[in-house]
Parts: structure tokens; sequence; C-alpha cells
């Protein structure tokens, strides 16, 4: 009998899927998330200090609403000292959210009690109530559309995106 994929192990196959890479190693403490750390166009992971996986998809998702020519100069000197800006981590939460509906995970992996400034439950209920702060910028970056856009344009509808990476 074949056992069902763990969430971390979820999360891992989808990060392969889409073309993010997550690079097994010890790291050093401390980090800014337990267990990991963003390098050059890749996520670090030490398993055994990992606490929490869904910070997993929000790290990634800070990847995917870089500009690709941008996710290089990730952890480097060589990124911009504001990184990432005020819309690209609402871009980044929204697309974790978007990433764990498809997925099929629970909102509370990703949006645990210790982490977003204890505002996870309002982020899930905002999210329910498809109130999506950050949807403007996933729109701007061409990632996902709301409502109206998605009509006109013929596309999906958040939570669904066209492209997981942002060009």
């Amino acid at each position: 009998m074949k056992s069902e994929p763990s969430v971390l192990d979820k999360i891992l196959t989808f990060l392969r899927e889409i073309g993010i890479t997550v690079t097994e190693r010890e790291l050093p403490e401390p980090t800014f998330l337990p267990g990991l750390s963003l390098g050059p166009a890749c996520i670090y992971l030490d398993r055994s200090r990992l606490l929490y996986p869904g910070d997993l998809l929000h790290e990634a998702g800070h990847l995917a609403v870089t500009v690709a020519g941008q996710r290089q100069f990730i952890g480097t000197d060589k990124m911009a000292p504001d990184w990432p800006s005020g819309g690209e981590e609402m871009g980044a939460i929204l697309w974790s959210y978007a990433a764990l509906k498809h997925i099929g995970i629970p909102a509370e992996v990703v949006f645990h009690p210790d982490g977003y400034k204890n505002d996870s439950e309002w982020l899930i209920k905002n999210f329910e109530e498809k109130i999506y702060v950050g949807l403007p910028f996933l729109e701007w970056a061409g990632i996902a559309f709301g409502e109206q856009r998605a009509k006109a344009e013929g596309k999906p509808e958040f939570p669904a995106v066209v492209k997981w990476l942002r060009e």
C-alpha cells in the first residue's frame, strides 16, 4: 500500500514542476524563517530546522513574483536593498495562496499562527471572502487575473493563475 505524500513532499513536487529550484543543505542559524533561506534563483532548505513546511510556499512566492532577470541576484549584494517591495510582498502572499489551492493543502499550512505578524487568520478570512489584497500586483505582473479582467480576456479567475513565474 502506497502512503500519502507529506505536505512538504507535495510542496516540493509542485515547486519542481513549475521550475523553482529547492536545494537541500544544512543552513547556519539564524535564518529569517527556520530552515529556509533564499539564494540566487533558488531556495535553500534545511529539513532538520524547518518548522513550517508552508513557509516554503511563501519563499517560493518571492522568487515567482520577482522579475526573471533579477532572480539570480536574490541573496547576493547585487540585489536591490529595498527588495522585496511592498507590492512584491503582497504578491508573494497571494501567490502562495494560489499555490496552496492548486496543491490542495489547507490554508493554515501556509498561514500558520506563528507567521504573518499575527495576521494569519485575517488573511485566510479575507481570501475565503475573495478579498485578495495584492491582486492588482499579480494582474500587473501577468500572473493572475481578477474576476473582471479574467472574463474580459477569457482567462481563469484567481485563485487560478495564468503562469506561475513572472517574466
